[in-house]
């Protein structure tokens, strides 16, 4: 007998909850590949959403720097529990992405407003802005509520 698919079929509220997810996140798990010894190694990240797309502002210096130059695929996580309850019962969503290059100037007064602590260090050689394109997603809207997104799914959230 084969296995019962876990998740539903992706609708106008998982979508809802995905650009919620998205677009309020101001940091998130990022999950890249060491170059040395290629396991995954976890991070937590700046994150926003600019122009419709989700991205992070990274030193040079940070050890997920390099691993994104070497293997520029990773994935996100965004989703903070909240308060009370069971915290894995809480919605999250965990993205499949491919690091880029962003224009990091023309792009410095959408990040400061969501972030304007970096203002301090937001010019600083060693710091980039990568766009972080979005492949597919796994979003976990809570207990026994698990969509897989594809490219248009969230392509559709972050309209």
């Amino acid at each position: 007998m084969p296995a019962k698919d876990p998740f539903r079929t992706v609708d106008v509220e998982a979508i809802a909850l995905t650009r919620d997810l998205l677009t309020s996140a101001r940091h998130a798990a990022l999950g890249v590949l060491d170059p040395d010894s290629g396991a995954p190694v976890v991070s937590r990240i700046a994150f926003a959403v600019l122009s419709g797309q989700p991205h992070t502002l990274v030193s040079e210096l940070s050890h997920h720097a390099e691993a994104l130059r070497v293997t520029p695929v990773a994935s996100v996580l965004v989703g903070e529990p909240r308060p009370g309850g069971d915290p894995l019962t809480h919605p999250r969503l965990t993205l499949q992405v491919r690091a880029e290059a962003a224009d990091k100037a023309a792009l410095k007064e959408a990040w400061l407003a969501v972030r304007p602590k970096a203002q301090f260090y937001y010019d600083f050689a060693d710091f980039n802005l990568l766009r972080l394109v979005p492949k597919f997603a796994i979003l976990n809207g809570g207990f026994g509520k698990a969509y897989r997104l594809g490219y248009e799914n969230l392509r559709d959230a972050l309209a």
